[in-house]
C-alpha cells in the first residue's frame, strides 16, 4: 500500500515556504497530493484553476507530487484520495494552536487519517501568501518570496486591478 499524503492550502499565491514544505514532505511519502482549496472565507487573487496551474509548474520536477483542486471538507478529500496523512506546515506558535485544533477535529471525523506537522525552514518562517500580496499590491519586489513565473502573474494581476480602478 502506498503512503499517500495531502498537503492542503489555498496557495494564493504559492510561496517558497509552501514549496519548502512540498519538497520535504514529498520525501516522506510515496505520493503527495497538493490540494488547492476553494476557501469560502477568503477572496482569492487567483481562481482555483490558476493556482493549480502555477503549482503544477512550480513542482513539475518533483515526480511524486500531484496537484488537484478541491472544495468541501479536507478529511473527505483525503479519504477519497486514499491518503493516510495530511501534511501541515508550521511557522510559529500561533500556527500550531490553529493547526492542532484542525488536526484533532479531523481525527474525530476520521481516525484513519493522521496529521504530520513540518516546521517551515527558518529562512521562510516569516513568509505568508498574505504578505506577498500586500508587498505586491504596493509595487514591492516579491522575487525573494515566490518563483519568477508566479511573481510575474501576481504583478500582472495587480497591474490589471490598478488599471481598472483608474478608468
Amino acid at each position: 500500500m502506498k503512503r499517500r499524503a495531502i498537503y492542503p492550502g489555498t496557495f494564493d499565491p504559492v510561496t517558497y515556504g509552501h514549496l519548502d514544505i512540498i519538497q520535504r514532505s514529498a520525501k516522506l511519502v510515496d505520493e503527495l497530493i497538493v490540494g488547492v482549496l476553494t476557501n469560502i472565507g477568503k477572496t482569492p487573487l487567483f481562481s482555483p484553476e490558476e493556482r493549480v496551474a502555477m503549482l503544477k509548474d512550480a513542482v513539475k520536477d518533483i515526480e511524486n507530487v500531484k496537484v488537484m483542486a478541491f472544495d468541501g471538507l479536507l478529511i473527505e478529500f483525503a479519504k477519497k484520495q486514499k491518503a493516510s496523512f495530511v501534511v501541515r506546515g508550521l511557522r510559529a506558535v500561533t500556527d500550531f494552536e490553529y493547526e492542532l485544533q484542525l488536526s484533532l477535529t479531523n481525527r474525530v471525523l476520521s481516525s484513519e487519517v493522521d496529521t504530520i506537522f513540518l516546521t517551515t525552514s527558518l529562512k521562510y518562517a516569516y513568509l505568508s501568501s498574505s504578505t506577498v500580496k500586500e508587498v505586491a499590491a504596493f509595487g514591492g519586489d516579491i522575487s525573494k518570496f515566490v518563483p519568477k513565473k508566479v511573481a510575474k502573474k501576481i504583478e500582472e494581476r495587480y497591474s490589471k486591478k490598478k488599471n481598472n480602478q483608474i478608468t
